[in-house]
């Protein structure tokens, strides 16, 4: 089996902030966010829901899909979600519970 890349998207219970990131073990990663060890960012602003993810077994195209990401307007990122995730659910309880 080859290994997994995932470009994720986490919010915090109000939805007003997106965090994107990478990594190779999504559970892991969601999990070190959701304990305060994933990032500055997401311990302090408490973006600890999975609302977007997409997964390939590339790094080069996942790195590369993190950034393009990360540079669109929220907007954007908010059409990936709506697509994905119409509710805003918690996709962390969904694919890993």
């Amino acid at each position: 089996m080859s290994k997994q890349y995932c470009v994720y998207i986490m919010t915090n219970a109000h939805h007003t902030v997106l965090y994107t990131g990478v990594t190779n073990t999504l559970e892991r990663r969601v999990l070190e966010h959701r304990s305060g060890k994933g990032g500055a960012f997401t311990s302090k602003y408490k973006a600890i829901k999975l609302v977007y993810f997409e997964c390939g077994s590339n790094i080069e195209e996942a790195i590369f899909r993190e950034k393009q990401i990360k540079s669109g307007p929220r907007k954007k990122k908010e059409e990936l979600i709506n697509n994905m995730n119409p509710e805003w659910n918690d996709l962390f309880d969904e694919f890993f519970s």
